[in-house]
């Protein structure tokens, strides 16, 4: 190659796109990766960290992983109604987004952890991770 020729640039069809969710809580953030082709989440081992050390732990799974975009739960009153939680989840999308530049999707988790135990989900913080993320491959076209 040329000094003057530039490095051939790959994008990825939307098909094989990947996924990181999280299932965000104060003191553990669940994690699921999955992608676009299978429509399917696999469990990470759950984040055990508050404040801002859980975003180390995140950078390490985008260098493992290396997701096109990341999903996060957004929890919601069953009727609907936005909570404390709710503004806290919507506050770490925002951050998610700002630290890693990378798009970021919200997802109405409602029941996501009831729905993993329900399932036999060994740690339900992981398995609500997979569900969040599994609900919104299924709404992708």
């Amino acid at each position: 190659m040329s000094a003057t020729t530039a490095p051939l640039v790959m994008s990825i069809p939307a098909v094989q796109q990947t996924f990181l969710a999280l299932d965000f809580g104060l003191k553990r953030t669940g994690v699921a990766v999955g992608n676009r082709m299978l429509r399917q989440a696999q469990p990470q081992t759950t984040i055990r960290a508050e404040g801002d050390a859980r975003f180390e732990h995140i950078a390490e799974r985008l260098k493992e992983w290396q997701p096109d975009a990341l999903v996060v739960g957004v929890p919601f009153h069953p009727d609907g109604a936005a909570h404390e939680n709710t503004v806290r989840a919507r506050k770490f999308a925002r951050q998610l987004r700002g630290r890693f530049g990378l798009p970021v999707h919200e997802v109405d988790e409602r029941y996501s952890t009831t729905e993993a135990r329900a399932a036999g989900a060994a740690d339900a913080d992981a398995g609500a991770a997979c569900v969040i993320l599994e609900q919104f491959l299924r709404n992708l076209e």
